[in-house]
């Protein structure tokens, strides 16, 4: 067996609107295809943080991990930086998981209007 290292898995996804049905929404949905798109399980993961643009601020977009039953997994909510002219209305999330994949087979999700932020990580 390959021994397992800590690895970062990024993504991003934006909402319409201001709102915790949509961040919570936007969240659970990046969260799933991170965990689905890497094979990743809770108890792998060694901590997630979660950023949001400071022109959302309707609820803590680490929620949606708890709403999933992570439990254990430390989980940080923090203000991205508020940079001229970037991308509004933004969830990111950096995931630390323990796994044995390569940096190079790591799957980077970024999703709607994210999308631009790492079109050099679409797949070929």
């Amino acid at each position: 067996m390959t021994e397992k290292v800590l690895r970062g898995i990024r993504g991003a996804i934006t909402v319409e609107q201001n709102s915790e049905k949509e961040i919570l929404a936007a969240s659970r949905e990046l969260l799933d295809a991170i965990i689905k798109e890497n094979d990743v399980v809770a108890e792998d993961i060694a901590s997630i943080i979660f950023t949001m643009t400071a022109d959302l601020d309707a609820c803590f977009p680490a929620r949606a991990a708890r709403d999933k039953g992570f439990k254990y997994v430390p989980l940080l909510n923090t203000l991205e930086l508020n940079v001229p002219g970037s991308l509004a209305r933004c969830v990111r999330i950096l995931v630390h998981v323990n796994t044995a994949k390569s940096q190079k087979d790591i799957k980077h999700i970024y999703l709607k209007e994210a999308a631009c932020l790492r079109e050099d990580l679409k797949p070929d």
